[in-house]
């Protein structure tokens, strides 16, 4: 990882803890298996790129581009993805944990969030327009003044998502889903 340029590159079982690794572009590359955590991945640009079965808790990814990257399986526990470069911003996730995430102001339509652990994640400001979280826990995650046209929560849990605050036009909830849309009245609905 030590050239500034990586093309089509396979990364397997690279263990970089606590390592900086800043200004660097990775495009078509693969990540199996490695561990990242509490790195300094600064000023990257991954395009095309895919993170499989991999640790980036806690990295700090300031400045970073993630144009079209794919996250699989991976720990993403406190990233501040709010951080990132907003130029081209598009990630896709699937079974990945991403507690305590940040996606503030982020512009990210249609992104997928596919069997997800997103609790405490925080939504401010974030436009999911067409987003879909598909049986992804929310449980704590933060939604306000969040764009959520056509959101798709139909199989989303653990949510509670005052519709005051976060335009939600054409959003689909399950029966069941509908009820962290009243938990701010203290209802109960038998």
């Amino acid at each position: 990882m030590e050239s500034l340029i990586h093309i089509q590159k396979t990364f397997d079982k690279v263990i970089y803890i606590d390592k900086k690794i800043n200004n660097r572009e990775f495009e078509d590359c693969v990540f199996k298996n490695c561990d990242f955590s509490n790195s300094n991945f600064a000023y990257n640009t991954f395009l095309d790129c895919e993170f499989i079965d991999c640790n980036l808790s806690m990295t700090s990814l300031k400045g970073t581009s993630l144009k079209n990257v794919t996250f699989k399986n991976c720990k993403l526990l406190g990233i501040a993805f709010n951080e990132c470069e907003d130029f081209l911003f598009q990630v896709y996730f699937e079974e990945s944990a991403l507690d305590y995430a940040s996606f503030s102001n982020k512009k990210m339509p249609k992104t997928k969030f596919v069997n997800c652990s997103m609790k405490e994640t925080t939504f401010i400001g974030t436009n999911l327009t067409s987003s879909v979280f598909d049986n992804c826990n929310l449980e704590g995650a933060i939604f306000n003044e969040t764009q959520l046209a056509s959101v798709n929560f139909k199989t989303a849990y653990n949510f509670k998502i005052d519709p005051e605050f976060n335009p939600m036009k054409k959003a689909q909830f399950s029966t069941e889903g509908v009820l962290g849309l009243l938990d701010k009245y203290d209802i109960k609905i038998v």
